[in-house]
C-alpha cells in the first residue's frame, strides 16, 4: 500500500510539474502557427548543417521551455520548413540551454561552477553533433511519423515549392492523433478566409486568436494524453528499483555514470528543478556522474519518449537515444578520469 501512495503521490507530482511547460511549448507552437511568417523565420536560418544545429541549440535562449514544452515547438519547426538541423538542435538543448536553468543550476551547484558551465558546453556539443548528423538525411520524412510527414514538402520534387497552391500547411492542426485514418485534421478559417503561403493572414486580430487558442486545445488534448500516459510509467519504474541499489553504484567513475544515466531516464524530472535532485547525490557520486545525469535526462527521457512519439518513429527514438547516451558517457568518463 505505501509503494502504492508512493507512485501516485510520484505521478501527480510529474503531472503538476510539468503540465504548465507543456502549455507553454503549446503556446509557442501556436503562436508559430499563427502569428510568426514562416518564410521570414526559415529565411533566417542558416542553411550550412553546422551552423544550423548550433542555431537551434541556441533557440532555447529565446523559447525557454523544458523537454516537456520543446516537443510541439520542435515538430511545429520541421512543419513550417525548418532546417532538419535546426529542429533536432533545439529538440535536445532547448530543455538546458535556456536562462531558467541556468539559474536554477548556479544555485544549486553555486559551489561547483564547473557543473554549471560545462552542463551547458556538454549540451551545446552533444545537441550541436547529433543534429548536424541527423541533417546529414536530406529527407526526414522515413523518420517521422506518417501524419507529420504528409504535411512536409518532399525536398526532390521542385513542385512543392510551389507557393500558390491550396491553403497553407500553417492552417492545419499540429496534432495527429484526434484524426480520422487517412485524413489530416485541420482548423477551420472563418467563412471567406484563408491563408495563403504567400502571407495572407485572416485580417482580424480576434479570429487569428480564435484560431490560436482551437489549436492550443486540440494539442493540449493530444500531448496531454500521453504525457499522462509517460508520466504513470515513469512513475511505477521509479518505484519498482530500490533507490539503495542505484546509489550503491555511485563510488566508480563507470559504474556511476550509468547509474545516473539510468536515474535521470526513469525519474524523468524537469530539466528546471533537476538540479536540486541530482544536488542530493553530490557527495555520493562522482562529479562526471552528476553531470551525466543533468545532461542526459533532459535530451530522453522516459515520460518524454511519449512525447516524442508523436513526431519521431521508434527507430528515430533510437537513433537520438544511443547517439546521446554514447556521447554523454565519453564526455562524463572524460571528466571523472581528468577532472576528479
Amino acid at each position: 500500500m505505501g509503494q502504492l501512495n508512493s507512485g501516485i503521490t510520484l505521478f501527480l507530482s510529474l503531472l503538476v510539474e510539468a503540465m504548465p511547460f507543456l502549455l507553454m511549448g503549446v503556446a509557442f507552437s501556436s503562436i508559430l502557427l499563427f502569428f510568426v511568417d514562416e518564410q521570414k523565420l526559415i529565411a533566417v536560418l542558416p542553411r550550412n548543417p553546422i551552423l544550423a544545429a548550433l542555431a537551434g541549440s541556441l533557440v532555447g535562449f529565446l523559447f525557454p521551455v523544458c523537454e516537456c514544452g520543446n516537443v510541439p515547438v520542435a515538430r511545429r519547426l520541421l512543419m513550417q520548413g525548418a532546417p532538419t538541423a535546426v529542429a533536432i538542435g533545439f529538440l535536445l538543448a532547448a530543455p538546458t540551454v535556456n536562462p531558467i536553468v541556468f539559474w536554477a543550476t548556479w544555485v544549486a551547484f553555486r559551489d561547483q561552477p564547473e557543473i554549471v558551465f560545462l552542463r551547458l558546453i556538454f549540451t551545446l556539443l552533444i545537441a550541436t553533433t547529433i543534429a548536424a548528423v541527423f541533417s546529414s538525411q536530406k529527407d526526414m520524412r522515413p523518420f517521422l511519423q506518417q501524419n507529420l510527414s504528409r504535411l512536409m514538402p518532399d525536398p526532390a520534387d521542385a513542385s512543392a515549392q510551389d507557393n500558390s497552391d491550396d491553403a497553407s500547411k500553417l492552417l492545419k492542426s499540429g496534432t495527429f492523433l484526434l484524426q480520422s485514418p487517412g485524413k489530416t485534421l485541420q482548423l477551420s478559417a472563418p467563412a471567406g478566409q484563408t491563408l495563403a503561403m504567400a502571407g495572407y493572414m485572416p485580417k482580424p486580430f480576434g479570429d487569428r486568436l480564435r484560431l490560436m487558442v482551437d489549436n492550443m486545445i486540440l494539442e493540449l488534448r493530444e500531448l496531454g494524453a500521453v504525457l499522462i500516459i509517460g508520466s504513470a510509467i515513469a512513475a511505477f519504474v521509479q518505484v519498482a528499483i530500490p533507490r539503495e541499489l542505484v546509489i550503491s553504484l555511485g563510488q566508480g567513475p563507470v559504474t556511476s555514470i550509468l547509474a545516473m544515466m539510468i536515474l535521470a531516464w526513469v525519474v524523468s524530472i524537469c530539466s528546471t528543478v533537476d538540479s536540486f535532485f541530482a544536488l542530493s547525490f553530490a557527495s555520493t557520486f562522482t562529479s562526471g556522474s552528476l553531470l551525466a545525469f543533468l545532461v542526459f535526462g533532459p535530451m530522453i527521457d522516459l515520460k518524454n519518449i511519449s512525447l516524442l512519439l508523436t513526431v519521431f518513429k521508434g527507430r528515430a527514438i533510437l537513433y537520438l537515444f544511443v547517439l546521446a547516451g554514447q556521447l554523454v558517457f565519453a564526455l562524463s568518463l572524460l571528466m571523472n578520469l581528468y577532472w576528479t
